[in-house]
């Protein structure tokens, strides 16, 4: 009797002659590219630096497209859009010390978005390896101790041979569910000493599925088809998943009506009769979901932002599927999943029954018209003005990243991302800087759309140096900076907490000059032409900057009322 997994693929007979005859002049940074490119990669981001030099040397020998940063957090950002966008592990080239540890709030990122980056690091020569102090530059006793707790596996190399099935290991860990970013580390004389082993020509490295238990989903099918108020949170796990067709479909079969979580924006249509939208910050939404009697969360850990800040109890049954083990059951017990989203909900698609409700559309529009007549009492109307422009200007199908500025958080709950994987932002770890190098990163991993960036002024000093990247390569990034004079959101919370705000105001640059100087077009602009000029920047090819002067005020905390 012969297995599958008996079965070996033989070489033929040209592989080996190819094998016993390597071409001269390659080294370990040879088996690197060689190795992602037998992956599937095409592209991959980073820095250079010494100890990683054998790696980038062996760029110019392979195929690989090298899209080169300014800052490794930058290139870290790019690298976990990229993912985000295609779905594939994102290369990421860095060096040791300072600039590993420079990536680490990319990385975090990358994790808590589940965005798969696949982060490459030197390390100081072996000998200089174990824990002492060796007085190499760039050294770390420990360096792969800074990355244990970010990432989801560590792999480290100390012999060439040990290169391919690191970097296989380490795509198969990145792309399995939850995906997430990965770490492999290879000492600087590994990388640029001779090698005479073969010529990596192929890799096998595919991801293991996560199906749910079907006991499991038998119960919450069950649960679901007798339920009276059934409603649906969809997090940030059906968009990786690609699962919001099975969502849709789930949610017309129950009469369940659906809100989608910061991470989770554009996983159910935003005018569908059934929709919610994404107002998880408001207190008639938290009503509605405390009173399902039976509520599945799909994708999500019901973090901070995904209860209304810990306001969230829910009084019925709960199903959470989530792929992501850690996050299971975490913050409130439920009839807990572990599974990908989109095989649990494939799985709930093929055994629950079809109710019948024909008084659930109605719900939804009470709860939309309270929340709409609520946001109307707050005179906001610069506020939603300028959203309204911004969505208007943007093509249905371009993506659009976000930093952490008040216009994002009025677009976490009020900006239709008219589609799964358009909207992100970096609610997932909360650092600043994020928005404009990942912008880039999506414009490389799909130049035939526009890619918006939005930042506030303070976040755009993170990343001010990648204009150069994004003019060097010609990317399609329209980067609107809204401008209020410093850390717009810390000074309301600072206002509203004490009194007055310290430290949140900001000496800026002319942005306009700024970018005109990388040789990036820019445009001054006003709420009452930021339709217009936001228009004609992204009909643009190239990179453009768009900046408007405005002091932006967020909805009251409805978490409070």
């Amino acid at each position: 009797m012969t297995h599958d997994h008996d079965l070996v693929l033989r070489p033929t007979a040209a592989q080996t002659e190819a094998a016993l005859d390597p071409p001269p002049g390659r080294t370990g940074g040879d088996l690197v590219v060689e190795t992602l490119a037998g992956l599937g990669a095409t592209t991959v981001f980073g820095l250079p630096g010494q100890h990683a030099l054998g790696v980038f040397d062996a760029l110019r020998r392979s195929t690989l497209r090298y899209i080169g940063l300014r800052v490794e957090n930058n290139a870290g950002f790019a690298a976990d859009a990229y993912g985000r966008i295609t779905g594939e592990a994102a290369p990421l080239l860095l060096s040791t010390g300072p600039g590993a540890l420079t990536s680490l709030a990319a990385l975090q990122e990358a994790a808590a978005a589940s965005a798969p980056v696949l982060a490459i690091c030197s390390q100081v020569p072996t000998a200089g390896l174990g824990g002492g102090r060796h007085g190499h530059l760039h050294e770390l006793p420990d360096q792969a101790a800074s990355f244990r707790g970010v990432v989801k596996s560590v792999h480290t190399v100390r012999a060439q041979s040990q290169i391919p099935s690191a970097i296989e290991a380490a795509w198969k860990s990145a792309l399995t569910v939850p995906h997430g970013p990965v770490w492999v580390e290879i000492p600087q004389d590994v990388l640029v000493a001779p090698t005479s082993i073969p010529v990596v020509t192929g890799g096998d490295a595919f991801p293991d599925e996560l199906p749910p238990r079907p006991e499991l989903t038998a119960v919450a099918a069950h649960l679901l088809s007798n339920a009276a108020r059934p409603a649906i949170i969809a997090g940030g796990g059906v968009v990786r998943s690609d699962a919001s067709g099975k969502l849709r479909r789930l949610a017309e079969v129950l009469k369940a009506p659906v809100v989608t979580t910061p991470g989770g924006k554009g996983a159910f249509p935003w005018t569908h009769p059934l929709s919610l939208q994404s107002w998880m910050e408001d207190r008639h939404t938290t009503d509605f979901l405390e009173d399902a009697d039976v509520l599945l969360v799909v994708g999500s850990g019901l973090g901070e932002l995904s209860s209304n800040y810990h306001t969230f109890w829910p009084r019925g049954r709960i199903v959470q599927i989530e792929a992501d083990l850690g996050k299971l059951e975490s913050n409130h017990p439920a009839l807990g999943i572990h599974a990908d989203a989109r095989l649990a909900l494939q799985a709930l698609l093929e055994t629950v029954e079809e109710r019948e409700d024909e008084l659930a559309p109605d719900r939804v529009r009470q709860v939309l018209a309270l929340i709409a007549e609520r946001i109307a009492s707050q005179e906001l109307t610069l506020e939603q003005q300028v959203l309204a422009s911004v969505r208007t200007a943007l093509p249905a199908d371009s993506p659009s990243f976000w930093d952490m500025t008040i216009l994002a958080y009025w677009a976490w709950s009020a900006f239709d991302a008219k589609g799964p994987n358009h909207m992100h932002s970096a609610q997932g770890a909360g650092g600043l800087g994020y928005a404009f190098p990942a912008a880039l990163g999506a414009a490389v991993a799909d130049p035939t759309r526009p890619v918006l960036a939005v930042s506030g002024d303070g976040g755009a000093l993170y990343s001010i140096a990648e204009l150069a990247t994004a003019r060097q390569h010609g990317l399609d990034v329209t980067w609107l900076i809204v401008d209020d004079g410093g850390y717009g959101i810390l000074r309301e919370y600072m206002t509203d907490a004490y009194g007055e705000a310290t430290a949140t105001d900001l000496t800026r640059p002319d942005f306009v000059t700024l970018a005109e100087s990388f040789g990036v077009p820019a445009a001054l602009t006003s709420p009452e032409t930021l339709e217009t000029d936001l228009t004609k920047a992204l009909a643009t090819p190239g990179p453009s900057v768009v900046v408007l002067p405005a002091v932006l005020r967020m909805f009251a905390p409805t978490h409070l009322d």
